[in-house]
């Protein structure tokens, strides 16, 4: 039955899938990276589209409504509210930072949820230890309302429920530990742990004060079975009846549009690291396709001594390739299929993130056309000697004669097709022309360098050593392994330098907060009138503290030169500064940690028409310049305001800084706060956090209210994402290694035979086993430190450019960190080199002698 659909088949395809069935050897590197590489990029593409499947169908669950509106230190008023009330049910909350004590004075800054329990959750459910209704838990008794809080709270401060803490003026009691809110991704990132309690005993602790920070959200639940479409009406509807109302407002179908940006950016992120391990594991499918044409070269040759076309022997060659392609692309699509499921409950326990596990067809697609490009670009070149290369030629294994132009031409219109997917998927195309850029000059870089090292190798005198002498050919003979390794190493280490680096940029500004080089805490919700005696008490605590305050308010941009907001095309870098409230304050001189970019500052007497100075980069990417106009809402009231001067704005000094600073007339008998930075050395760590635990405790008494931000604390919940983050990026940066070690490995196989020949040859003339050992150590060692070198140059480079132009922080190059990540190389490149080289060392010079 077999015989009779293969006679069905083309003669070419026939004969490749015999021959390829007969004789399947030499393929399973091949087949290993690529079946790994796809499935790491359909993977990640699978698991994010799960999880934005997730978030969509939680939509309603996750907002606690099918639509939200939020208002910053301000009440909804009571219009709006009749408007809610007519169209569905509502939810109202309160969102706040402040700070809880114990009756020793140990304080710490926690996260305020006030609820409703009549009204709230309207979908889900809150999940409490023990587990008792949330009205019980929250209820007062005694006098004393309760809270149901997170457990990281009762660690911090060594409680146990039944115990009291002090928030604001009020006393409440630890009820319960919260487990699980339905709708906790929707408040974004939160540097305390969770308080949950009721918005009359909010009101009680008398929290809020005119200018103090505060977020009220309403969500509205629609009357009967609303459609995405009905509510997105609604929401329009909401608009277009208050249009000064200066609201955030979100819908069940696009819950957190900032998170699923950022969603996508990683994933991107990941997929081009996936695409590294696919890349580098190009080397390996090279090699292969050139030991599979050196050991079909008879079988070719007779083909073309009887008769055959060199373009039938191509079309064999290739049908077998691609064939081993298509098996291997199936391979990594069934494993990243499985992707989502395996990761649905580690992402769910790990970030209690929503996320509905299901195949993603689009991500296979492209797994697959990314696959089989990657094959293309390194396996048309090999292929083409069988095509061109003469007939004696192939017998005598002598590559010379043929011309390969064609397939070169092949090869560079796949990479093209490359890079072009890459651009084409891309959610952040200066994110793809970044790596597109940088892939090609890693490969130019490398092969040039082993060009380099390669004729440099040739051009040295001959050396007394002779094992140095063997290792030093072997570097730069024909047939050479120096390109495929250089390759191989060179890619995986640069992106191993990159990682270590990012990471330790990051880790760094954890330190600078240790090493006291940026300042201690962010003093917030500081009343006007009590300004002058919180720098006083402030500094009787920490003497020769330095001290910065300014006032500051919450607004948000709602109109560019007379056009909405969302009517016009932003930067992807500048977003941010339109998503939600934003700081804003007001100056006479231009704020510390700032420069005059463009334009000029306005006289400290100045009373006309409201001006403003933007952040300069925000403002580039918004397309405004000095002159133009921009309108922003705050507390209720737009002002329209005129762009005087642009400034450059130094964001990793973590001082007092803002997008927007308004001339001091813009704001005249607006209620505000003042916001404090305060900055203090010491001559330990421990001394530090001990100061640092005084100050806030001693806050916490006197002034209830203030809301104290360690910045330690701060940079150390930042730390902790992006360390999740960076252990998915670790994950995918191992599968790179893994595919590099294959393509090592299979660059190794391919120059067995000639490598066979010379051991025999020398084992003949006396040389004996540590002797061979000792020079192909010495080989495979002078490779891998000159890729070692380029790599850790270009990775250093790459982690230079993430860290100060993305990430805006520190860029740092620990040696310590880079010597030995170049040592592990340097040691896995000879061990892999030396175990590749063991049956050649292994064989006895008789029977070899026989075959040669």
């Amino acid at each position: 039955m077999r015989g009779l659909r293969f006679a069905a088949l083309p003669f070419s395809l026939r004969f490749a899938l015999r021959d390829l069935l007969g004789d399947p050897r030499g393929f399973g590197v091949f087949i290993a990276c690529i079946a790994i590489g796809v499935a790491a990029i359909s993977g990640v593409s699978g698991l994010s589209r799960s999880l934005a499947e997730g978030l969509a169908r939680e939509g309603r669950t996750i907002l606690g409504g099918d639509a939200s509106f939020s208002l910053v230190s301000r009440e909804f008023s009571s219009e709006q509210r009749a408007f809610f009330e007519a169209r569905g049910k509502l939810s109202e909350i309160s969102l706040m930072r402040a700070m809880a004590s114990r009756d020793d004075g140990e304080a710490a800054l926690v996260e305020i949820k006030a609820v409703d329990p009549a009204t709230y959750p309207a979908f889900g459910a809150v999940a409490l230890e023990p587990d008792v209704p949330l009205a019980e838990a929250l209820a007062e008794r005694g006098g004393v309302p309760g809270v149901a809080v997170d457990p990281m709270l009762l660690a911090r401060f060594d409680a146990r429920l039944g115990d009291t803490v002090t928030i604001g003026v009020s006393r409440f009691m630890l009820r319960a530990m919260l487990r699980s809110e339905p709708d906790k991704l929707s408040g974004g990132i939160g540097f305390g742990p969770r308080v949950m309690m009721t918005r009359a005993a909010l009101t009680g602790a008398q929290l809020v004060s005119p200018g103090s920070i505060f977020r009220n959200v309403v969500r509205v639940t629609l009357k009967g079975e609303a459609s995405d479409a009905d509510v997105k009406a609604f929401s329009e509807d909401a608009e277009s009846v208050f249009p000064l109302a200066g609201w955030e407002k979100r819908r069940r179908d696009a819950v957190s549009p900032q998170f699923s940006r950022n969603l996508d950016r990683f994933a991107q992120l990941l997929t081009l690291v996936a695409l590294t391990a696919l890349v580098a594991g190009g080397a390996g499918v090279a090699n292969a396709v050139q030991g599979f044409v050196e050991r079909k070269r008879a079988q070719f040759a007779i083909l073309k001594a009887l008769g055959a076309e060199g373009s039938r022997v191509f079309g064999i060659a290739l049908a077998q390739i691609l064939a081993a392609a298509c098996f291997a692309i199936l391979i990594g699509l069934t494993i990243g299929a499985l992707i989502p499921w395996a990761g649905a409950q580690a992402l769910r326990d790990l970030a209690d993130l929503p996320i509905s596990a299901a195949l993603d067809a689009r991500g296979a697609f492209f797994g697959a056309l990314y696959g089989f490009l990657v094959v293309l670009i390194f396996a048309l070149v090999p292929l083409g000697r069988a095509h061109e290369t003469p007939v004696a030629a192939l017998l005598r294994d002598d590559p010379r004669g043929a011309t390969l132009k064609r397939y070169r031409a092949g090869a560079g219109a796949a990479a093209i097709a490359l890079a072009a997917l890459v651009m084409a998927t891309s959610f952040d195309m200066k994110l793809g022309a970044a790596y597109v850029a940088a892939s090609v000059a890693a490969f130019v870089l490398l092969r040039g360098a082993a060009w380099i090292v390669m004729r440099a190798a040739r051009a040295l005198p001959r050396l007394r050593d002779a094992r140095l002498r063997f290792a030093l050919a072997n570097i730069w003979r024909p047939k050479s392994l120096t390109p495929a390794l250089m390759i191989s190493i060179g890619l995986t280490q640069t992106l191993l330098v990159a990682l270590a680096l990012v990471e330790g940029a990051i880790h760094n500004e954890l330190a600078r907060a240790e090493a006291g080089e940026i300042p201690n805490f962010f003093f917030i919700d500081i009343p006007r009138a009590q300004t002058q005696a919180f720098a006083d008490f402030v500094l009787a605590e920490a003497p020769g503290a330095r001290i910065e305050h300014v006032p500051m308010m919450r607004g948000r941009i709602v109109a560019v030169k007379d056009t909405p907001v969302d009517r016009i095309a932003v930067a992807d870098d500048a977003k941010w500064a339109l998503e939600g409230d934003r700081g804003v304050t007001f100056s006479a001189a231009v704020p510390s940690n700032s420069t005059l970019a463009e334009g000029e500052w306005w006289p400290a007497d100045y009373a006309g028409p409201p001006l403003v100075s933007l952040e300069q980069r925000i403002a580039e990417g918004m397309g405004l310049r000095i002159g133009d106009t921009i309108r922003v809402n705050v507390l209720g009231r737009e002002i329209t305001a005129q762009i005087a001067s642009l400034r450059k704005v130094d964001w990793r000094s973590y001082a007092i800084n803002f997008v927007m600073v308004f001339s001091p007339n813009a704001f005249a008998g607006a209620p505000y706060t003042e916001l404090f930075t305060v900055a203090y050395g010491a001559p330990s760590v421990a001394a530090r956090d001990a100061k640092d635990s005084r100050l806030i405790r001693e806050t916490a008494k006197r002034f209830p209210n203030v809301v104290s931000v360690r910045v330690k604390d701060a940079l150390a919940a930042v730390d902790k994402i992006a360390g999740q983050l960076a252990l998915a990026a670790r994950a995918a940066a191992g599968l790179a290694i893994v595919t590099a070690v294959l393509a090592l490995a299979s660059a190794l196989a391919s120059g067995q035979r000639a490598r066979l020949h010379d051991a025999v040859v020398l084992k003949t003339l006396g040389a004996a086993r540590p002797w061979l050992a000792a020079a192909y150590a010495l080989e495979f060692g002078l490779v891998g430190l000159a890729a070692s070198l380029i790599a850790l140059a270009a990775g250093a480079g790459a982690a230079y450019a993430m860290t100060t132009i993305l990430m805006k922080v520190d860029f740092i190059f620990p040696p310590a960190t880079a010597a030995l990540i170049t040592l592990a190389t340097l040691v896995v490149t000879i061990a892999l080199g030396l175990a590749g080289t063991w049956r050649v060392l292994s064989r006895r010079p008789g029977p070899e002698l026989r075959e040669l």
